[in-house]
């Protein structure tokens, strides 16, 4: 009995690393690895970070410079977003866009 226990309390400390519960019915805004970069309703998500988003639309690289996202967007509809992927989920109204402070240093 005591492994499950001890099974359990490092389930629940896993599942607490990160609380998307608070971004549930709410738009937020994913990068994956690669770069790509989509927004959309999270409706659901497990322990691994797989989301399910709905209405999701990738936000595409513009042409000319793909460090950037431009303002074309492809409508993905309802997706299962692999957590394995994924490198940052945040609330799409609180992300703005900043400049790069280093992107003058390199040129």
């Amino acid at each position: 009995e005591m492994v499950n226990e001890k099974d359990d309390s490092q389930r629940k400390k896993k599942e607490s690393i990160v609380d998307l519960s608070k971004f549930l019915d709410k738009k937020v805004r994913v990068k994956f690895q690669g770069g790509r970069e989509a927004t959309g309703v999270l409706k659901g998500y497990d322990q691994l970070l797989n989301l399910v988003l709905d209405g999701a639309v990738e936000h595409l690289r513009d042409a000319e410079d793909p460090t950037i996202i431009g303002d074309e967007t492809r409508n993905l509809g309802l997706i299962v977003a692999r957590g394995t992927a994924i490198t940052v989920v945040a609330p799409s109204d609180g992300m703005e866009q900043i400049p790069n402070p280093f992107q003058n240093a390199e040129e």
